[in-house]
């Protein structure tokens, strides 16, 4: 019987998805390429375990967010950031959700590793709030606390985005009018 047996399969069906949560987490597509292949190397070694005992989605999932934070804190000291950020192109009609994913991007980048990770898990993978703790290793008030960080952060730093924020937290919207 071969180690890596159903390897392939797996990859081929989950890749596309994981590096989308990949290039979110980290926010450059060639960024993304390399922790996806660092992931998946860590997975297949680990396979055997993980096809008879595991939830390989899972474990390449929580490796994706150690891994991004783990990067980010090395890479902390290598660069040497602008003073300001590019400036956003002329609006345009047609170019709207076009903005709003980079001001979304921008915004996302602003924000701490795990609060982050918690908001891509929660809002754009869909997660519940028991499913982001448990991929993160955390307690479901640590995401609770996490997201409402982070959301707050986001309507702070990107005003631009409150229309898409109050599609997340409704309730929330409500309450500050």
């Amino acid at each position: 019987m071969d180690r890596y047996e159903g390897f392939r399969e797996f990859v081929d069906a989950r890749q596309q998805a994981l590096m989308r949560s990949a290039f979110l987490l980290v926010g450059d597509a060639h960024l993304a390429e390399d922790l996806l292949q660092t992931v998946l190397a860590r997975v297949a070694r680990h396979w055997p375990k993980l096809a008879r005992d595991g939830n390989p989605e899972a474990y390449a999932r929580r490796c994706l967010v150690n891994e991004s934070v783990s990067w980010r804190r090395r890479r902390w000291h290598a660069e040497s950031p602008s003073a300001r950020p590019p400036e956003p192109p002329p609006p345009a009609s047609e170019e709207r959700a076009s903005l709003h994913r980079i001001a979304l991007h921008r915004a996302l980048a602003r924000l701490a590793p795990r609060q982050r990770a918690v908001v891509v898990l929660r809002f754009y993978e869909d997660l519940s709030i028991q499913e982001t703790a448990q991929l993160l290793g955390c307690s479901a008030g640590t995401v609770k606390s996490q997201t409402s960080q982070a959301l707050a952060r986001l309507r702070e730093t990107a005003p631009e985005l409150a229309g898409l924020l109050s599609d997340v937290d409704p309730a929330r919207e409500e309450a500050h009018r």
